[in-house]
């Protein structure tokens, strides 16, 4: 494990998980109000429940929406690095395909195990989400494998510095 996290792209991954997330809140943020006729900013509420308490999910604030924001950055990271260490080195089809089916059991992991500690986060559970998840896990791969530089042609200048 060392080795592979030694040769990760720490930057392709800073860069992939920023957009992927950003992708993610902007699907969110355009498709759930009209497919689940919800407010726009109740996924970014959820999020931030899941440090405030659910206590937050019928309240409005800027603090609680910038809490929202931070956390799902914070989860598009962590989930843009599990994504890295399982397309690097694969190619951009791979970490793009690779990637949407990843997202796609984030949505399953996310969905019904974070339930059993947060049993109201079932309550978003919809097509726009499992959507944005499969949108985020393709992007997160493909941007990962565009930024990778392990996966260009060994020269005698990256030779060096591996």
């Amino acid at each position: 494990m060392n080795s592979i996290l030694r040769h990760v792209t720490w930057r392709a991954v800073l860069i992939s998980g920023l957009v992927a997330g950003t992708l993610f809140l902007l699907a969110d943020l355009v498709f759930a109000p009209i497919v689940t006729n919800v407010s726009a900013a109740l996924t970014l509420r959820y999020f931030a429940a899941l440090v405030l308490g659910s206590k937050v999910l019928t309240q409005t604030g800027t603090s609680i929406l910038i809490t929202g924001i931070i956390v799902h950055y914070v989860l598009s990271l962590v989930f843009a690095l599990v994504i890295a260490l399982v397309v690097h080195r694969w190619g951009l089809l791979v970490g793009i395909i690779g990637g949407a089916i990843l997202g796609v059991a984030f949505y399953g992991i996310n969905l019904y195990t974070v339930t059993l500690l947060f049993p109201w986060f079932f309550a978003i559970n919809s097509t726009v989400i499992l959507l944005c998840h499969a949108i985020f896990g393709a992007v997160a791969g493909g941007v990962y494998e565009m930024f990778d530089h392990y996966d260009m042609p060994i020269t005698t200048t990256t030779a060096r510095s591996i």
